[in-house]
């Protein structure tokens, strides 16, 4: 399938009082058309600085390398005028906190309809009626009425819904989902799945879904990139990275994930440690010192990303044997 998002080699530094970061370190990916693709890590992982990263909406502080090309463009390249008319309609973001992201002094009806005017050219009236439309598409009764709304009478999960409406009016061919699902029941987060869901199969637009949750990124997502101290340390089909994880970090998200069957643990397992801050020392695994597989080789050499099955690639000295994986 040709890509319609691809990304290589994505470094992201930050400098701040003469001081320098990197969030992201040699991150590749490729998303085609109509496929879900999940990002998953802990918080400070790097997942949303990638997301940012592409969308460029990093502050003036961040130092962006490598390439980022979409359907065939360099959008490092872009200069403001292509920007403005590239996000929205090719390309758009749900943020995580939907109680943030809506501007609390615009109804909802007009932020809805800013889009539909600037991207697809309709009038005042085509354009309502299209924001009615989605409204409905998102699942909001009396939508009509609604639009009229303000955001600070719309509950977090339809905030969240509006937001998501937003993102599909011009139908981009890209819609990049940064923890759509953070601090909604587990209910609601269902329906906001659903309908990232059906943009896919009725607009073949692709998905990139972030999350700290594995869980959430297995039920929807076909490919999953678990990122780790800025850098992919294991990708491949879902199904396969579910079944079988290489990585010992891949390992300990899953074992993570509570579980209703058999005998529940008196205490849920948990990563041991803190993901690392701040640089991480390029001679070294940065999962080292929280891996129970570690040895000496770990600490003085940083892995690369190795083939560990048909489809499947994970940056480890020691993968773990398939009986481990199970």
């Amino acid at each position: 399938m040709t890509a319609i998002l691809e990304v290589d080699d994505l470094t992201v530094d930050f400098t701040r009082q003469g001081a320098r970061t990197t969030a992201v370190r040699g991150v590749s990916l490729r998303v085609a058309a109509g496929e879900r693709v999940g990002i998953v890590g802990e918080s400070g992982s790097g997942k949303s600085v990638t997301a940012q990263a592409v969308m460029r909406l990093l502050p003036p502080t961040a130092a962006v390398g490598g390439q980022i090309r979409f359907a065939g463009q360099d959008v490092l390249g872009f200069d403001p005028a292509r920007l403005a008319a590239w996000r929205g309609a090719d390309i758009a973001m749900v943020f995580q906190d939907p109680m943030s992201s809506l501007n609390p002094l615009l109804r909802v009806g007009t932020q809805i309809t800013e889009g539909l005017r600037r991207h697809r050219g309709l009038g005042k009236s085509a354009a309502r009626a299209e924001a009615v439309r989605l409204l409905r598409l998102v699942g909001i009764d009396d939508a009509e009425r609604r639009l009229d709304d303000y955001p600070h009478a719309f509950s977090g999960g339809m905030r969240q819904r509006v937001c998501i409406a937003i993102a599909a009016a011009c139908t981009p061919k890209l819609i990049i989902a940064d923890e759509p699902t953070t601090a909604l029941d587990v209910t609601v987060q269902a329906q906001v799945l659903d309908l990232l869901d059906e943009l896919t199969e009725q607009h073949d637009t692709a998905t990139i879904l972030v999350s700290h949750d594995l869980g959430v990124i297995s039920s929807f997502c076909d490919r999953i990139l678990v990122m780790y101290a800025g850098q992919v340390v294991e990708a491949g089909p879902t199904d396969d990275i579910v079944a079988a994880p290489a990585h010992p970090y891949t390992r300990a998200l899953l074992d993570s994930i509570p579980r209703l069957v058999g005998e529940l643990p008196r205490r849920l397992p948990t990563v041991p440690g803190s993901p690392p801050f701040g640089d991480v020392p390029t001679g070294s695994c940065a999962f080292a010192d929280r891996c129970p597989h570690a040895q000496d080789l770990c600490r003085t050499e940083a892995p690369v990303a190795r083939p560990t099955g048909s489809r499947t690639a994970a940056a480890c000295h020691f993968p773990l044997t398939m009986e481990a994986r199970r």
